[in-house]
């Protein structure tokens, strides 16, 4: 994770990184945050507390359908939230990512049970973007990168779940997390392995984006 620290430093290069709210000011915002959350554990009686949030769209897809590195797929979301995908997942071990990762290899992280957090690098910057990558770095099953063309500045993805925002703050950012990541009743494998190792995918040089549509040798989504 040490080459992925100094890989999102040169993310928020030009940004003040430093810590300076008192104590009372962060305990403070440790419980505002602590109450956006409550209600959004899953359980036995609520597998699945993200319906509840407002934006939301819950999508189902077969899971451990795989492609090739060679291969791409043509998702029907931008970003992808599920579907045929890559057979190595990306790092998912609170991984913030300054540029763009291939969409097969984030796709089957998500299925492992983690949550992506994608970006539009035009309109997320400065304090923005370091809020974001705070809420990521370090924090097992999260990921965060930046993805050109993006339709809104913020978009959240879990396993067959998508929530799309115009802010950074926005409190429903955190009951995501709460409600998807990890979570056993909506992930097809979760606790599955999150880290990179010895699978081939390098978390400092990861497979790029493609922003162009895929062709006619595109996978499809599903079976």
């Amino acid at each position: 994770m040490a080459a992925i620290a100094v890989l999102a430093a040169v993310v928020l290069t030009g940004c003040d990184v430093s810590r300076g709210p008192s104590s009372d000011a962060a305990d403070e915002e440790a419980t505002a945050s602590s109450s956006a959350q409550s209600g959004f554990t899953p359980s036995e009686d609520d597998e699945d507390p993200a319906k509840d949030i407002e934006g939301v769209v819950v999508t189902d897809y077969a899971a451990a359908l795989h492609v090739e590195p060679t291969v791409r797929v043509a998702y029907t979301k931008a970003p992808p939230d599920g579907g045929r995908h890559d057979v190595v997942w990306a790092d998912c071990q609170g991984t913030v990512y300054p540029k763009a990762v291939r969409n097969e290899n984030m796709v089957h992280a998500l299925e492992h049970g983690a949550v992506w957090i994608a970006y539009d690098p035009d309109a997320v910057k400065g304090g923005d973007l370091r809020e974001l990558a705070d809420r990521v770095d370090g924090v097992p099953y999260m990921m965060l990168s930046p993805y050109p063309g993006l339709d809104a500045p913020v978009s959240l993805q879990a396993w067959g779940h998508q929530l799309k925002l115009t802010d950074a703050d926005d409190e429903r950012i955190d009951q995501f997390v709460q409600a998807l990541r990890e979570n056993p009743y909506t992930a097809p494998e979760p606790g599955a392995r999150c880290d990179s190792q010895n699978t081939g995918f390098d978390p400092t040089n990861p497979p790029p984006f493609d922003p162009t549509p895929p062709g006619p040798g595109a996978a499809p989504v599903g079976p």
